[in-house]
């Protein structure tokens, strides 16, 4: 979940960005490029090839041989922010945009290659993306309906939308397992904000972790053997926030649960890691990580 206003020039934001890599080996970082100014939430294409982030409302596809980046062709769904999600065949992107009607975030679909206009799919908002099932069929995201925040299934090509969860606090970052099994996704349920997974029909809800920190954002990996996720420090954010400019960890852990290890540390939190950034081959993930300017 992710709130917007409107969306600042990258060069208008107090910070340099950095797009790194991981491997999850080693833990070996490589920076990519610097940008001064404002990028969020890295997805890797499936051809690995390109990564794809957001920036001043704005979606971007970086080449990682060239190092360059181009806009892509998003229609008027020029107020995304970092909720965006690729189709399992890459054809397709979804993302949660602003509406200029009335500033709240609704879910649209859009052609990857550009030249298309967005097609909305959730008429109800705030609705804030976050998964795409394998078979291509259905969207999973956080939803606020009558004041709550839960996690909600939707036809990908639009209709009828399903709620999945149903218990006080909030429930977000809705993604599913490679085999579409599962749903991963984050609540505060039990106090502090914890990693959840269930069935892909809402059923059989279990922690996954049961930390001393604050646990957002869990990304499986391709093969479906790991899962990546961001830890804010006890103490040092609410539960149910995640902001920018904190010192934080990407850590990982079996998809069966048990002990984490942390990959990362690093300077960031909000737009690090929001989206899945795993490698198609499930040994490095993408990420981005934050300087604040003098």
């Amino acid at each position: 979940m992710d709130t917007l206003q409107e969306p600042l020039k990258m060069e208008e934001c107090g910070v340099i960005s950095f797009l790194e890599t991981v491997d999850t080996n080693t833990g070996a970082r490589s920076v990519l490029a610097e940008f001064d100014g404002l990028i969020e939430a890295p997805n890797w294409t499936k051809d690995g090839k390109r990564l794809i982030y957001n920036s001043g409302g704005l979606l971007y596809s970086f080449d990682l041989a060239s190092r360059e980046s181009i806009v892509i062709n998003s229609g008027y769904a020029n107020r995304c922010n970092n909720d965006h999600v690729l189709s399992p065949d890459n054809t397709h992107i979804a993302v949660s945009h602003h509406t200029q009607e009335d500033g709240q975030s609704r879910i649209y679909v859009f052609p990857l290659a550009g030249g298309g206009q967005p097609t909305l799919i959730t008429a109800m908002a705030p609705s804030y993306l976050h998964g795409w099932s394998p078979d291509s069929g259905t969207l999973s995201y956080c939803a606020e309906r009558n004041g709550q925040y839960n996690i909600y299934t939707i036809p990908a090509n639009g209709g009828i939308e399903k709620q999945l969860t149903d218990s006080p606090g909030l429930d977000d970052g809705s993604e599913y397992s490679p085999d579409g099994r599962h749903i991963w996704f984050n609540s505060t349920r039990t106090g502090m904000m914890q990693v959840w997974r269930m069935n892909a029909d809402g059923s059989e809800q279990t922690q996954m972790t049961f930390e001393e920190s604050n646990s957002w954002f869990p990304h499986v990996s391709p093969d479906g053997e790991s899962v990546a996720f961001l830890a804010y420090q006890k103490g040092d954010v609410a539960p149910d926030d995640h902001p920018a400019n904190k010192n934080v960890e990407i850590r990982l852990m079996a998809s069966k649960g048990g002990e984490y290890r942390t990959l990362v540390e690093l300077f960031g939190g909000q737009g690090t890691i929001n989206v899945n950034s795993w490698s198609p081959d499930s040994r490095q993930l993408a990420f981005v990580s934050y300087q604040l300017k003098n």
